[in-house]
């Protein structure tokens, strides 16, 4: 057979490099994008923010006190994500037709014409399609190429960013072995901390145990498939991938569950493992579905629908926590699960997210789908402004909140077209100021067609 060849790109920095491409005063600044709240986290950070230390999953408050003063901090925009999702994918496939999508900023490929082309010829593949999506976004992205999947995601992660990295097949075992374990795809944190415990910190050392070892530290399904991508072995093909209609994590306990604050603790446990795996995904969703399992295996299942669809992982919760049955009441509970339908990739995450918990639909109400309503309602206090809101006036154009206090606001007026803005400052109340459509920062005219 011909030499096999896997690309895997990555979109460098996603979020905060969408912000940095529609908001042009931001490029070159350190970026925070995600919850604004206490209990905010980072969904995404730049590179000129990384620096300092600050990355995604980190809480918020964490992450601006290591950038510092300089730090921007912006709630995500996830329809503009998404938009540019599109685009980003519409450019990879006029060049690899079938790709396998891990994320909506990274995937899979495996091009028919590089089976058998040397190295060269996979570097000159790879910079092509960087410069496709770099022509038709503006955002970079950085590739990985390999015998397989592992050593080509293993590749784009090292090339970051903004490069190329291609692992031929006789150069992978010396590239991979001295690696850290963690680098492997599939080894997570409780694997990572088994392997560490027996001083297996390498890739390398991984691929040297047995298969009895690895069996007996990793388990009989996990261990073997883990082994063989250490050892080089990924056969893997790439498929695109179906869309799930529901993403889900459940959970059996050791022992059941007799109090509502003991359901609670795993309630929280599933909701995060289920909120994981949506992220990872790359969609929200709008209903929110408890499933509980008692004693004698009779299932209870309750839902809610929020008014739009959403990944934020704290109204999730609280939406599944206001499903939760009180075990004194219905038996004890062996089983709990979160799940999340109603998947869109048109996300939209709240600029207020202490009043998240009130989107929730209350007990009684569950079971209900509010419909969304997109029409105009009548305002009459006005809207009330917040960083990071994308605004329009008549005069100046769309812009954004750039800080508001006092009830002045300071709004930045530019696109990802116009260059760094001026900046212009307003009363909050006034009746010129109107809130804008946020993916028309994008200012991509074909973007109805993406």
């Amino acid at each position: 057979m011909a030499a096999r060849w896997v690309l895997h790109f990555d979109m460098d920095a996603f979020f905060a490099s969408v912000e940095q491409l529609t908001r042009p005063t931001l490029r070159g600044r350190p970026v925070l994008v995600g919850g604004l709240g206490g209990r905010g986290v980072v969904a995404g950070a730049s590179y000129e923010a990384r620096v300092f230390g600050a990355r995604s999953a980190m809480p918020m408050h964490q992450a601006r006190r290591l950038v510092g003063s300089g730090a921007v901090v912006l709630p995500p925009r996830g329809a503009v994500y998404s938009a540019a999702s599109r685009r980003v994918f519409g450019a990879v496939r006029e060049l690899v037709p079938v790709v396998e999508t891990l994320s909506f900023d990274e995937a899979f490929g495996e091009p028919a014409e590089l089976a058998g082309a040397g190295k060269d010829d996979v570097v000159a593949f790879a910079e092509e399609l960087r410069a496709r999506i770099l022509a038709a976004t503006g955002l970079v992205a950085s590739v990985g190429a390999g015998a397989g999947k592992q050593t080509a995601k293993i590749a784009s992660g090292l090339a970051k960013p903004d490069g190329v990295l291609v692992i031929a097949a006789d150069e992978q075992e010396a590239l991979l072995s001295h690696l850290p374990v963690r680098k492997l795809w599939g080894i997570g944190p409780v694997a990572g901390d088994r392997l560490a415990r027996l001083g297996i910190d390498t890739i390398g050392q991984l691929a040297a145990m047995s298969d009895v070892e690895v069996v007996s530290v990793l388990g009989a399904t996990l261990g073997p498939a883990l082994h063989q991508l250490a050892r080089g072995v990924d056969d893997r093909p790439v498929n695109p991938r179906a869309e799930a209609k529901q993403i889900s994590a459940e959970h059996t306990l050791e022992n059941d569950v007799t109090t509502l604050a003991a359901l609670r603790r795993e309630i929280e446990r599933s909701c995060a493992g289920a909120v994981r795996r949506l992220e990872r995904d790359g969609r929200g969703a709008r209903t929110v579905v408890l499933k509980l399992k008692r004693s004698d295996m009779s299932i209870l299942t309750r839902s809610a629908t929020l008014p739009y669809a959403t990944s934020d992982g704290a109204l999730l919760l609280a939406t599944a926590q206001r499903l939760a049955l009180d075990p004194v009441e219905v038996g004890a509970i062996r089983l709990v699960g979160v799940g999340f339908s109603g998947l869109s990739t048109t996300v939209q995450f709240s600029l207020f997210p202490e009043l998240d918990g009130d989107l929730a639909p209350p007990p009684g109400e569950q079971e209900q789908s509010a419909e969304p309503d997109d029409s105009p309602r009548p305002d009459t206090t006005g809207p009330t402004w917040r960083t990071g809101m994308d605004l329009r006036h008549p005069e100046f154009g769309h812009g954004w909140v750039q800080g508001a206090g006092h009830g002045v606001l300071s709004v930045r007026f530019e696109t990802r077209t116009s260059g760094p803005g001026k900046m212009r400052s307003f009363q909050g109340d006034d009746p010129a100021l109107q809130p804008a459509d946020p993916i028309d920062s994008l200012d991509w005219p074909d973007l109805s067609e993406n």
